[in-house]
C-alpha cells in the first residue's frame, strides 16, 4: 500500500516575480481561464474570501507587494488525477490536475494541518488523509467535515507550458479562509426575550449551524446557550491532551462570535421547553422565545452503581478543568481508568507519561471489540500493556474508598483492591434531553430524538443533531442511526441551518471518526453496528493494518493504523454509492483503491 503515491518528478525550478498589471492577473480564474467574475474574485472564487480580505468584493487597496507569482512546474509533470504541493517562495499551494485543468489551493487542511497531497482527489474535491474532511477545488471550500473554516484559493495560469501560481501571500501563510458572513440587522439586546434562531448547545453542531446561516445570509438574531463556561471548544481533544487549557482548545474567539453576530449565552441551562408557544425556560426563570429550534446538547455520561459516590477525585471527563485536575492528580500516583470507551482509553494512554500506574478496569474481554473487533482489540490491548497499563477485564467497580475525602482505592466486584489517587470514570454516555420530557418533542425509550432527514423533530421549527438524535443513514438504506461523533455533528450544524432557512437538504456524507493513542492514529470511516466480520490486511502485530468490517458479504466499515489514506478512499467509494463486497478485499489486492497518486 506504500504504492499509493506515483514516483517523484524531478524539482522544477522556482521562478518569482510580483505582478505590475493587477487588473489583468486578477482577470484570471483558478484554471487559468478568463473570469467573467474578475471584479469580485480577489482568490479565485465567487462570493468567498480569504482570511485578509473579509468582505466579497475585491478591494483595490491590494498592491503587487501583497501578492506573489512562481512558476511551479512544466504542464506536462501533472496527469490528471494528480496532486502536488509546491514551493511558491513565500508558502506553499496545492496543484491539481482534473480534467485537463489546473486549480490550486491551500495545502493544508484547516482542521489539524494534514498534509490535502497525501489525501484523496475525486471528483471535484480532495478529501484530508487523517479526519476525512472535504474541500472544493475550484473554490476551496468545506464541503464534509470536521472544521470549521475553508481554504484559500490561488490564481493559475498556463503561458508557454509552463504552469504560474499567483497567491496573495497573507492566504499562503494562513492557510485558511472564513467564508463571507451577514451581521444581524435587527435591533437587539442580550436581554432581550426573542430570537428568531435559538441554538440549544455550543457543540460542532450548534457552531456550524450559526455560522452556515450567516454564511448563507441570515440576517435576524441568532442566540446559543451552553451550560458551559467557556466559549466553544475542541473536545475530542480533552482525552488526548490532558493538560490543554479552554482557551488552548477554543474552535472561535469571543470576537469572532461577536463580528458575526452571533451571541453566545454561557452557564445557562435549559430546563422546559414549550413547542406550543415556542417558549424556552432557562433554570435562572429567563424566558425566550423563538421562531426555529435547534436541539444540540450532546451526551451525558451514565451513572454507575457503586459505593462512596462522596469520595472526591473521580472524575466524568467533561471539561478542561476536570481535564487538567486529572493530569495534575495523577503525576507520579496512582491512576484508575473504568471502562474502555474510546475517551477512557485515550485518557489512559495520556497518563501513561505522567502517572506512577494506570490500570484499567473493563465489563468487556477486550477493549474495543464491539466497534473494532476482537482482533484489532487485542493489538491495541498489547500496545497499552506495552506501555504499562495493567487491564481487569471482565470486572465492575464496587467501591471507591477515600481517606479524609480523597480517593485512596478502587474496589473491584471480584474482590481486587487497586490503589488510586485518581479515577476516570469512561463507561459510556447517554443524550441529555432529559429537560424535553414535557415539550412535546418525540424521544425515543432511550432519550434519543428521532428526526428525518432534515434534521426536524415532529414539531414544526424545532431542529435536533448530533449526539442526541438517531437519523436515517443513506449508507444503510435509511436505517434510523446514532452516531456520537465530531465529525457528524459538523455535517449536522450545517444541513439544520440550510433547512431552517428554507434550503431543503439532506444528511448525506460517510460517518468518520478517529482515535489517537501513544502517538499512533486509528481512522475509521462507514457503520459497522452489527458486522459479522473482519477482513484484516497487514500486519495487526505491527500496527500496519486495514481491518475490513462486512455484513452479509458487503463491506460496511474499514479501519486502519498507519494506512493513510485508505480510510478516506474508503469513505469516497461509499460516499459515491458503490458496494464494496467482500471478496474484493478478501484476496489482499487493493489496487482497485489507488488511484494514479500525489506527489
Amino acid at each position: 500500500m506504500g504504492g499509493c503515491l506515483s514516483k517523484p518528478k524531478p524539482e522544477v525550478k522556482v521562478e518569482l516575480t510580483l505582478l505590475d498589471k493587477e487588473r489583468e492577473a486578477d482577470a484570471m480564474s483558478p484554471n487559468g481561464k478568463a473570469s467573467p467574475f474578475s471584479e469580485c474574485r480577489p482568490n479565485g472564487a465567487l462570493g468567498h474570501c480569504s482570511d485578509d480580505d473579509t468582505s466579497a468584493t475585491f478591494r483595490p487597496s491590494h498592491k503587487p507587494r501583497d501578492y506573489v507569482e512562481a512558476t511551479v512546474c512544466h504542464v506536462k509533470d501533472l496527469e490528471n488525477g494528480q496532486m502536488r504541493e509546491v514551493d511558491l517562495g513565500t508558502g506553499r499551494a496545492l496543484l491539481i490536475k482534473e480534467h485537463g485543468e489546473f486549480s490550486a489551493i491551500g495545502h493544508k487542511c484547516p482542521h489539524y494541518g494534514a498534509p490535502l497531497v497525501k489525501g484523496v482527489l475525486s471528483k471535484g474535491h480532495v478529501r484530508c488523509p487523517w479526519h476525512g474532511a472535504c474541500f472544493n477545488i475550484a473554490t476551496g471550500d468545506i464541503e464534509d467535515y470536521p472544521g470549521l473554516d475553508s481554504l484559500p484559493t490561488f490564481q493559475v495560469r498556463v503561458e508557454k507550458d509552463r504552469v504560474i501560481i499567483r497567491a496573495n501571500k497573507q492566504a499562503l501563510q494562513t492557510q485558511r479562509r472564513t467564508k463571507a458572513m451577514s451581521k444581524c440587522s435587527a435591533v437587539i439586546n442580550s436581554s432581550t426575550g426573542f430570537s428568531h434562531v435559538l441554538i440549544i448547545g455550543a457543540g460542532p453542531t450548534g457552531l456550524v449551524c450559526a455560522e452556515t446561516l450567516r454564511q448563507e445570509g441570515f440576517t435576524d438574531r441568532i442566540v446559543m446557550c451552553t451550560t458551559d463556561t467557556h466559549l466553544p471548544y475542541d473536545r475530542p481533544k480533552l482525552s488526548k491532551s490532558l493538560e490543554s487549557t479552554a482557551e488552548q482548545l477554543r474552535l472561535r474567539s469571543a470576537e469572532f462570535l461577536q463580528t458575526h453576530d452571533i451571541e453566545l449565552f454561557t452557564e445557562k441551562e435549559v430546563v422546559s421547553v414549550d413547542v406550543k408557544t415556542k417558549t424556552v425556560t432557562f433554570q435562572d426563570g429567563f424566558k425566550m422565545e423563538y421562531r426555529k429550534l435547534l436541539i444540540a446538547t450532546g451526551s451525558k455520561a451514565k451513572p454507575l452503581n457503586y459505593k462512596g459516590k462522596d469520595v472526591e477525585n473521580v472524575f466524568h471527563l467533561r471539561n478542561p478543568e476536570d481535564a487538567n485536575s486529572i493530569a495534575r492528580l495523577a503525576s507520579n500516583k496512582n491512576a484508575v481508568i473504568v471502562g474502555t470507551s474510546f475517551i477512557g482509553m485515550e485518557v489512559a494512554a495520556a497518563l501513561t507519561d505522567k502517572a506512577h500506574s494506570v490500570s484499567v478496569i473493563g465489563i468487556e474481554a477486550v477493549p474495543f471489540r464491539k466497534v473494532l473487533g476482537e482482533k484489532v482489540g487485542k493489538a491495541m490491548m498489547k500496545l497499552f500493556e506495552t506501555n504499562r497499563v495493567k487491564f481487569y477485564m471482565l470486572n465492575e467497580v464496587s467501591e471507591m474508598r477515600g481517606h479524609h475525602g480523597q480517593l485512596k482505592e478502587v474496589v473491584l466486584k471480584s474482590g481486587k483492591v487497586l490503589r488510586a489517587d485518581v479515577c476516570v470514570i469512561g463507561a459510556g454516555s447517554g443524550p441529555a434531553t432529559a429537560f424535553l420530557k414535557q415539550s412535546g418533542v418525540h424521544m425515543d425509550s432511550k432519550g434519543f430524538i428521532p428526526v428525518n432527514k432534515m434534521l426536524q423533530t415532529n414539531m414544526e421549527g424545532v431542529f435536533a443533531g448530533g449526539d442526541v438524535v438517531t437519523f436515517p443513514l443513506s449508507l444503510r438504506n435509511n436505517k434510523k442511526v446514532n452516531i456520537p461523533h465530531w465529525q457528524m455533528a459538523h455535517v449536522h450544524g450545517r444541513v439544520a441551518a440550510l433547512n431552517m432557512i428554507g434550503k431543503p437538504t439532506e444528511v448525506k456524507t460517510v460517518p468518520y471518526f478517529w482515535t489517537a493513542m501513544f502517538g499512533k492514529s486509528i481512522r475509521y470511516a462507514g457503520y459497522g453496528d452489527g458486522f459479522d466480520d473482519v477482513v484484516i490486511q497487514g500486519d495487526l502485530d505491527d500496527l500496519k493494518f486495514v481491518a475490513f468490517y462486512t455484513k452479509s458479504e458487503e463491506v460496511v466499515a474499514v479501519a486502519s493504523m498507519n494506512y493513510d489514506p485508505i480510510v478516506s478512499r474508503v469513505a469516497e467509494v461509499f460516499g459515491s454509492g458503490k458496494t464494496i463486497k467482500k471478496r474484493d478485499v478478501e484476496t489482499g489486492d487493493m489496487s482497485w483503491l489507488i488511484d494514479k497518486g500525489s506527489q
